[in-house]
């Protein structure tokens, strides 16, 4: 005798009704892309808003079933799928807890490079006034160690740090004994051009645990334009200071940045294969920044969004080809925003968090003891603007400083959740606000989305993304999850040099 099986709908009679979760959503690619306050989002046919909105949806199709899965929606059967969005929503907005975590300290303005895209009113090498006293340096410790966080970053950043290596010799040992009282973890990183380094210095670095982090801006012709110095030879000064370091610091403590100049802009080929040449595994194409000197040259440095974005674009599929050929590379601006969206994880890059990392993530400890809200709004007081000050150490505390007029409006300001512009787009769980940069750009630390260059660029890398998730090629997918998994899970990336 044959055997019927019995239909769904006497298994699992459909729900009586449904409600819905808060979501957003936009047109993409002919189809409609919703996206939950998880950051879990859904491709779907045209109208599916429509037709939640007005609650006529067949609720026996799989399409439900995938909203009810991706916390869309939810019936009388959903309570478990609420309890799994409340704690990825939780584990979205863990950078907020804890405290803040890394600590930079700017021992010197003095450097011996003239970078014209430099963020920072450098001083020549014979500044001395313009170097961090040992008074000081106790006194930010102290307001280091202050923070409830358990594990923290101690990064030393200039002018170029090792111009004042004596008072980097004061630091490290005062931060790592106050650490152990505290009862805290410490990392150490000091950000240097590599210029004046040695062995007896790598070797003091290696005994205390330091990592190093410099600047590469691609091959010598490029590196030597954007970073002059007294004989022309920066690149050459970096690359041997990177090896020098690699053999006595390990591969691993060794990190290098490069920022994008307008002389980069038609090389990104030419830049990652720098990399490559040089054994790095990680590369961050990141935008020329809006503040301090830089922004005195950027008639010359300066270029436009939509040209950064082409670089990106193209410097994203040679890198992509280069890991398909064998070698891995990870392009870190993409690793960010893909844990944002492939994962429920947030991450520790200030400049990409809602809240906004600034304050809470990161806090600034100038060579006169002023204290700021990142490294970027200390070189908007470079350029006489200290909106971002919040205090100083010989004169406050971390209560002073969190609860002061400074802190709190960019509090306000912080949250795009709340920002016009913001708070009704698609990819705003994705995104950040970060205040420091509208007001640096707008005049104005809400900002302005429609001219925001902030808002250009996220938004457009974002849609690129989605359009490679969309595609879904197993090579490419295959690539981009390896970037944020296993053992090229995200890590911190140091802001400087």
């Amino acid at each position: 005798m044959a055997r019927e099986f019995y239909s769904r709908e006497r298994l699992a009679p459909a729900p009586a009704a449904f409600h819905l979760l808060p979501f957003k959503f936009t047109r993409f690619h002919g189809k409609e892309l919703l996206v939950n306050e998880a950051g879990e989002f859904l491709f779907a046919p045209p109208g599916t808003v429509a037709h939640l909105a007005e609650e006529r949806f067949d609720m026996r199709s799989g399409l439900y079933q995938d909203l009810k899965a991706k916390h869309f929606l939810y019936d009388d059967s959903s309570s478990p799928l609420l309890d799994v969005l409340a704690a990825k929503i939780r584990t979205k907005y863990d950078h907020i807890m804890g405290g803040t975590k890394l600590h930079i300290f700017v021992v010197t303005l003095r450097c011996d490079h003239s970078c014209e895209y430099c963020q920072v009113s450098r001083q020549t090498e014979s500044r001395g006034e313009f170097d961090m006293s040992a008074a000081t340096a106790d006194r930010a410790l102290a307001m280091m160690m202050d923070s409830p966080a358990r594990d923290l970053t101690l990064e030393i950043q200039g002018g170029e740090p090792l111009v004042a290596f004596d008072l980097i010799q004061y630091l490290i040992p005062g931060a790592k004994a106050l650490a152990s009282e505290r009862g805290k973890n410490l990392d150490l990183v000091v950000c240097t051009n590599l210029s004046r380094v040695t062995d007896d210095i790598l070797l003091y670095f290696r005994d205390k645990g330091v990592k190093v982090s410099t600047s590469l801006d691609g091959p010598a012709f490029l590196h030597n334009k954007n970073r002059p110095r007294p004989g022309g030879d920066s690149y050459e000064k970096a690359i041997e200071g990177i090896e020098r370091s690699r053999a006595i610091l390990g591969k691993e403590n060794v990190a290098a940045l490069m920022t994008t100049t307008a002389a980069s802009l038609d090389y990104p080929v030419e830049i990652i294969d720098e990399y490559v040449r040089r054994d790095f595994h990680s590369i961050f194409l990141r935008p020329l920044s809006p503040y301090g000197f830089a922004v005195k040259t950027r008639h010359r440095t300066g270029y436009e969004m939509g040209r950064f974005l082409d670089f990106y674009k193209k410097g994203l599929a040679h890198i992509l080809e280069v890991n398909r050929r064998g070698y891995r590379l990870v392009e870190v601006y993409t690793q960010i925003l893909l844990t944002k969206i492939l994962t429920p994880h947030s991450t520790r890059h200030v400049d990409m968090q809602s809240p906004s990392g600034q304050i809470w993530n990161v806090l600034v400890y100038n060579y006169d003891g002023d204290v700021y809200a990142s490294d970027e709004s200390r070189m908007l007081a470079e350029m006489h603007d200290r909106t971002f000050r919040l205090g100083n150490v010989h004169r406050d505390t971390r209560r002073t400083i969190f609860t002061g007029d400074s802190a709190l409006r960019t509090f306000e300001a912080s949250c795009n959740q709340a920002l016009v512009g913001c708070s009704d787009c698609a990819f705003q769980t994705y995104c950040a606000a970060d205040p420091v940069y509208h007001h640096a750009t707008q005049g104005d630390m809400y900002g302005s989305r429609p001219t925001s260059g902030f808002c250009a660029r996220n938004m457009e890398v974002i849609k690129h993304l989605f359009s490679l998730i969309e595609e879904n090629d197993p090579d490419t997918m295959r690539l981009l999850w390896s970037w944020i998994v296993g053992e090229y899970a995200f890590s911190e990336v140091t802001t400087c040099v």
